[in-house]
C-alpha cells in the first residue's frame, strides 16, 4: 500500500520537474555525439605529430645479435685429406647515429608544431560546431512546439467561432456564408495542425540524433527576455576580429606554415647530410689459423652524404610544394573573407533581430486588442465573422513570428561569436540564463 501511494505521489509531481536546459543538452551531446567523438580522436592523433617531428633530431640506436652453429668440412683436392671443424660463432653489435645536419629534419620538426596547432584548432572548431548544432536543434524543437501550440490555440478559437456561426445561422442572425467561412478556416487549420505535428516529430528526432536519446521536455525562453546588443557595438570591430581570430583563419594560417615548411623540406634535398655514427660490438668466430677467436671492435666517425642527381625528383617535389603553398595562401585569404562576411551577417542578424523582437511584441499586443475589438463588434453586429477569424489568424501568426525571431536572434548571437572564434561554454551559459526550466511545454 505504501509503495502504491509513493508511486502515485511521484506521478503527481513528475510534471513539476524542471525540464532540460540548453547546457544540459549540450553536456549530453558532448558525451554522445559521434562527430564530436571523432574530433576528439582526431585531436589525439594530431598531437602525436609533435613527438614524431622531434624524433628526427634525436639519435637512432640499434642493436643486433647472432648465434650460429657451424659445421665445416674441408677436403684437399691434392691429397684427399679431410679436415672437419664444428663450432658455434656468436656476436653482438650496438650502433648509434646522431643527425648533425639534416635540414629536412629541422623543417619537419617546425612543421610538426604547426600540425599540432592545426589539430587543436580543428578540435576547437568541432566543439564550436557542436554548440551551434545543439543550439540549432534545441531552438528548432522549441519553435516546433510553439508552432503547434499556436496552431492548436487557433484551431480552438476557430472551432468556437464555427459553432457560434452555426447557431447564429440557425436562429437567423447570420448568413450561411459566415458558417462556410468558419468551416474553411477550420479545415485549413486542421491541415496546419497535421503539418505542425509532423514537423515537431522531425525536429525532436534531429536533436535526438545528436544526444542519442529523447531529450524530453525542454526549457523555453522566459516570457520577456532581454537580449543585449553585441559588444563592441561597432560592426567593423567584429569584422576585424573575424579576419584575425576566426577558427577557420587559424586553421588556414597553420596550413600556410605547414606548406612553407614543406617547401623547406623539399629544398633540403639539394643539401648534404652529416651524421655522427658510432658502433661497438664483439664476435667469436673461427680464425684463419683454425682456432676460435674473440674480436671486439669500436668505431666512431662522421658520415657525410652529398646528393648529386636524382633524376629531377627533388626539383619536381620543390615545384609541387611551392604550388601547394600558393594554394594554401589563397585558401587563407578565402577564409578571412568568409569569416568577415559571416561576422557582418550575424552582427546584423543580432541587431535587426533585437529590433524585430520589440516590433513583434508591440504587434502582438496590438493584435490581441484588435481581436477583442472584433469579437465585441461581432457580438453587437458591426463586424462580420470573417473579421474575427482574420483577427484570430493575425494573433497566431504574430505569436509564431515572435517566437521565431527570439530563437533566430539567439542563434545569430552564437554564430557571431563563432565567426570571431570566441564561442564557448560561457556563451551557452548566457543563453541558458534566458531559459525557464519550470515552464516546459
Amino acid at each position: 500500500m505504501k509503495k502504491l501511494v509513493c508511486m502515485m505521489f511521484l506521478a503527481s509531481v513528475s510534471g513539476a520537474l524542471p525540464a532540460a536546459d540548453l547546457m544540459q543538452v549540450y553536456r549530453l551531446a558532448q558525451d554522445n555525439d559521434p562527430s564530436f567523438a571523432a574530433a576528439k580522436a582526431s585531436l589525439e592523433a594530431g598531437q602525436e605529430k609533435g613527438p614524431q617531428g622531434l624524433s628526427g633530431l634525436l639519435p637512432v640506436i640499434g642493436a643486433s645479435a647472432n648465434r650460429t652453429r657451424n659445421d665445416i668440412e674441408v677436403t684437399s683436392v691434392t691429397t684427399g685429406a679431410q679436415n672437419d671443424s664444428k663450432y658455434t660463432s656468436r656476436g653482438y653489435m650496438v650502433s648509434l647515429s646522431q643527425p648533425l645536419f639534416r635540414w629536412q629534419n629541422w623543417a619537419a620538426y617546425g612543421q610538426s608544431k604547426y600540425m599540432v596547432a592545426q589539430a587543436e584548432a580543428n578540435f576547437v572548431q568541432a566543439r564550436q560546431d557542436l554548440i551551434l548544432r545543439v543550439a540549432q536543434a534545441y531552438f528548432d524543437l522549441l519553435y516546433a512546439q510553439d508552432n503547434l501550440k499556436a496552431v492548436l490555440a487557433s484551431k480552438k478559437a476557430i472551432s468556437q467561432q464555427l459553432e457560434q456561426a452555426k447557431k447564429n445561422f440557425e436562429v437567423g442572425t447570420a448568413t450561411v456564408t459566415d458558417t462556410h467561412e468558419a468551416q474553411a478556416r477550420f479545415d485549413l487549420v486542421s491541415a496546419q495542425e497535421i503539418a505542425a505535428q509532423s514537423d515537431l516529430e522531425v525536429k525532436r528526432t534531429a536533436l535526438q540524433a545528436i544526444v542519442a536519446r529523447d531529450p524530453g521536455p525542454l526549457a523555453p525562453t522566459r516570457g520577456n527576455i532581454s537580449i543585449a546588443p553585441p559588444q563592441p557595438t561597432a560592426m567593423d570591430q567584429w569584422v576585424s576580429a573575424a579576419e584575425k581570430d576566426a577558427i577557420a583563419v587559424q586553421i588556414q594560417t597553420a596550413a600556410v606554415e605547414i606548406a612553407d615548411k614543406e617547401v623547406q623540406k623539399q629544398r633540403a634535398g639539394h643539401l648534404p647530410t652529416v651524421d655522427l655514427v658510432a658502433t661497438t660490438g664483439k664476435s667469436r668466430s673461427l680464425s684463419s689459423f683454425g682456432a676460435l677467436a674473440d674480436t671486439e671492435a669500436k668505431t666512431i666517425g662522421v658520415q657525410v652524404n652529398i646528393p648529386l642527381f636524382q633524376g629531377g625528383y627533388v626539383l619536381s617535389k620543390d615545384r609541387e610544394a611551392v604550388a601547394n603553398r600558393r594554394a594554401a595562401e589563397s585558401m587563407l585569404e578565402a577564409a578571412k573573407r568568409g569569416s568577415a562576411q559571416a561576422a557582418r551577417q550575424y552582427y546584423l542578424g543580432v541587431v535587426n533581430g533585437i529590433a524585430q523582437i520589440k516590433a513583434l511584441e508591440a504587434g502582438l499586443a496590438s493584435s490581441l486588442l484588435a481581436l477583442e475589438a472584433n469579437k465585441l463588434g461581432y457580438e453587437v453586429g458591426v463586424r462580420i465573422n470573417i473579421d474575427v477569424l482574420n483577427a484570430e489568424q493575425q494573433v497566431y501568426l504574430t505569436r509564431r513570428d515572435l517566437a521565431k525571431s527570439k530563437y533566430d536572434t539567439l542563434l545569430a548571437l552564437l554564430k557571431l561569436k563563432n565567426a570571431v572564434g570566441s564561442l564557448g561554454e560561457d556563451d551557452v551559459l548566457q543563453i541558458n540564463a534566458l531559459l525557464d526550466p519550470m515552464a516546459a511545454k
